[in-house]
């Protein structure tokens, strides 16, 4: 089965892997036999190739890449029942143990034992096939492309973080930073209830396609733009009631209750490399709220809901794609970062 490899830091292969053929001959009882169709490139396996880490995760062996993804059903377990073979799916690519406390009480995301594709040790899917339990594949609606389905994954971080957020109708919401994850953040802060939503970001290209998503959607670029001052100016003093933190730098980080309401939430998203500070006087004399979210939980149908409803478009998200034979390629792109991109895609040979 050719698959795309991470051999080791700096270094891909798109070659034969006959340990995941082992790994997934016997299909399980209530597992399905999926045939990739759409992998999208998360920042995660772009870092994991440039770093060959995350945090406490570290590549040690040759490890697949690729975690969001669409495709088709091709083979059923016996026991399967919700599911048939034909059927086109996105699938929620991190599996928890059922009997774990965390999964009991309804966190499964943060269950220590989570297996979650292309995180050292489980091997992602940018391959042709793959198994997957059937309680973690959902069903597309007919108006729903595998490329839409395959940003399913990002867009359920963003769905996860406005819930988090508890939003209510009319509030202002504040993005910062206009990458995929920033951009889903705000079109679910929107459908959220979020009145108007400001999103942040260095480079022009992005900020353009942010406020093509929606005419309450207003970009800011943050390099010739003062954006506390921004929202003060536009809130008559008040700030915004909603700020998520999408970057991942240390700097809009220490800074993020600077633009917040009094009373308001901040919503951590962007993943840190080492330990941030932020100022906790500036938190408490607004009584701020602050959550944090690690991926998603539950969120999976309401993202193809959405979809299927038009409630979310996430078609201009997606700027560029690859086939499947040019992986290696698109990846060393995906690392340049090209201002003008959002999500980039491979699409399997089908």
């Amino acid at each position: 089965m050719k698959s795309l490899v991470l051999e080791r830091k700096d270094e891909l292969l798109l070659r034969d892997f006959p340990d995941i053929d082992r790994q997934e001959q016997v299909l399980g009882p209530r597992d399905v036999r999926i045939k990739l169709h759409t992998v999208g490139i998360c920042g995660s396996d772009v870092h994991y190739y440039t770093h060959g880490r995350i945090g406490p995760f570290v590549v040690q062996e040759p490890m697949i890449l690729g975690h969001e993804a669409s495709g088709t059903v091709i083979e059923l377990g016996a026991q399967v029942t919700t599911l048939r073979v034909g059927d086109r799916v996105c699938m929620e690519p991190g599996i928890p143990d059922p009997n774990s406390k965390a999964a009991r009480l309804g966190m499964y995301n943060i269950d220590p034992a989570v297996r979650f594709w292309a995180t050292p040790p489980i091997h992602g899917i940018l391959r042709p096939t793959c198994v997957h339990p059937e309680a973690f594949t959902y069903r597309l609606p007919d108006n729903v492309s595998f490329a839409e389905a395959a940003m399913v994954e990002p867009l359920a971080v963003g769905v996860h973080a406005a819930t988090k957020a508890r939003i209510r109708p009319g509030d202002i919401g504040l993005v910062l930073g206009a990458g995929p994850i920033g951009l889903v953040t705000a079109l679910s802060a929107l459908a959220g209830g979020c009145a108007r939503v400001y999103v942040t970001d260095l480079a022009p290209k992005k900020l353009e396609i942010a406020e093509s998503l929606s005419p309450a959607i207003t970009g800011v670029n943050v390099a010739c733009d003062d954006i506390v001052a921004r929202i003060k100016a536009d809130t008559d003093g008040w700030g915004a009631d909603v700020v998520f933190e999408a970057t991942g730098s240390p700097r809009a980080a220490a800074g993020v209750f600077e633009p917040l309401a009094p009373g308001g939430c901040v919503v951590m998203i962007g993943g840190q490399p080492d330990p941030i500070s932020y100022d906790a006087g500036a938190a408490m004399v607004r009584e701020a709220r602050v959550e944090n979210i690690f991926r998603y939980a539950h969120v999976f149908p309401r993202c193809v809901a959405m979809l299927a409803s038009g409630a979310i478009d996430v078609k201009p998200l997606i700027t560029r794609t690859f086939a499947f034979d040019d992986s290696v390629h698109a990846f060393e792109v995906a690392a340049s970062a090209p201002p003008a991109d959002v999500k980039m895609q491979i699409e399997l040979p089908q």
